[in-house]
């Protein structure tokens, strides 16, 4: 339960985000509400040390461009998380280090919980050893619509708004990652 001190803000993200024009302390909302899942997907993405810089860069860039928001979009995770991705773009090498490193060592550095038993680490450092490289070995728009929709926890039309491509490519690109990334993991495609 929340403390009954804290005023949880109702409005659509578009209102906050045209309050914000006359107001721009208002734009804090939409940091309160989209950064901490947006760093989330960024941190899986490309580890916590550039996490916090695309968090900060997207609300950045998202400020600074709020006058040309679609208001009639209520939802602001679609844009934030596109203004987010072409940030991601840019370090795509790191992102691919990291994979690499994550197929070498097993170790997800977001995930990683010391008290896992040691049973545990096994098993999870070989899975994730073979995700990481199973990752590392999807094309770029593969990668992409698979970690929105996995770790960047959005519907595949909020992806496709993310990415500017239609639903069904989403689809047909979500498709194609699984299979390839449950290939990797020893899995058949009726799992």
């Amino acid at each position: 339960m929340g403390s009954p001190d804290v005023i949880h803000d109702e409005r659509p993200d578009a209102l906050v985000i045209a309050q914000s024009l006359e107001d721009p302390g208002c734009f804090g909302e939409l940091f309160r509400r989209h950064a901490p899942p947006l760093h989330r997907y960024a941190a899986r993405r490309l580890g916590e040390d550039l996490a916090d810089d695309i968090v900060a860069e997207t609300f950045h860039v998202a400020f600074r461009k709020r006058n040309g928001y679609d208001p009639a979009r209520d939802d602001a995770r679609p844009w934030l998380w596109r203004i987010a991705t072409n940030l991601i773009h840019r370090h795509h090498r790191s992102e691919t280090r990291l994979y690499r490193a994550l197929a070498r060592t097993g170790v997800d550095p977001v995930l990683q919980n010391h008290a896992d038993s040691v049973a545990e680490r096994v098993t999870a450092v070989a899975a994730t050893s073979r995700l990481a490289a199973a990752l590392a070995g999807l094309r770029k728009g593969d990668r992409d619509v698979l970690l929105l929709i996995a770790w960047g926890e959005l519907g595949y039309q909020q992806v496709a708004d993310v990415l500017k491509i239609p639903v069904g490519t989403v689809r047909s690109r979500l498709n194609r990652a699984r299979t390839k990334v449950r290939h990797a993991l020893g899995g058949t495609a009726g799992e």
